[in-house]
């Protein structure tokens, strides 16, 4: 039986970061992990900075780092993810990524009154989902 396709798009302000036809997508929402394949009923949630996977038409694999605040929308005719930031994993230089975790990590553990304890918790979530998504490509390779 072949897998029924939909169409995917995520879109930031700077540009479509993917559209195409998948199979089957898994996303952190707010309230827990979400699976969407063919047909799935429409709904508006809210997405966590983490790891966004799909399975294109040609049966892989594709993990995206949702970096930024987002939404996905699922409606009959595709599904729309609008976010702040988001990146393939092909395009995560993991090194880069590795060094902004650190560094996130030294700014949580100064004792400096100075430091935005809420903004450096969120570099760090950002640096993370894009370690994740850039490891995960690279294990399915």
């Amino acid at each position: 039986m072949a897998r029924k396709e939909f169409q995917l798009e995520i879109v930031t302000p700077e540009r479509i970061v993917y559209s195409d036809k998948v199979v089957s997508i898994t996303a952190q929402a707010e309230d827990g992990r979400l699976g969407i394949l063919h047909d799935h009923r429409p709904l508006v949630t809210k997405l966590q900075i983490a790891p966004f996977s799909f399975i294109t038409q040609e049966g892989q694999e594709e993990n995206v780092a949702i970096s930024g605040s987002g939404y996905l929308e699922v409606t009959p005719q595709k599904v729309t993810v609008l976010c702040q930031t988001a990146e393939l994993s092909h395009e995560i230089e993991l090194e880069r990524a590795q060094e902004a975790k650190e560094r996130a990590e030294e700014r949580l553990q100064a004792s400096d009154e100075a430091i935005d304890y809420s903004r450096a918790e969120a570099s760090l979530k950002r640096a993370i989902a894009r370690i994740d998504a850039a490891r995960a490509q690279r294990n399915d390779d």
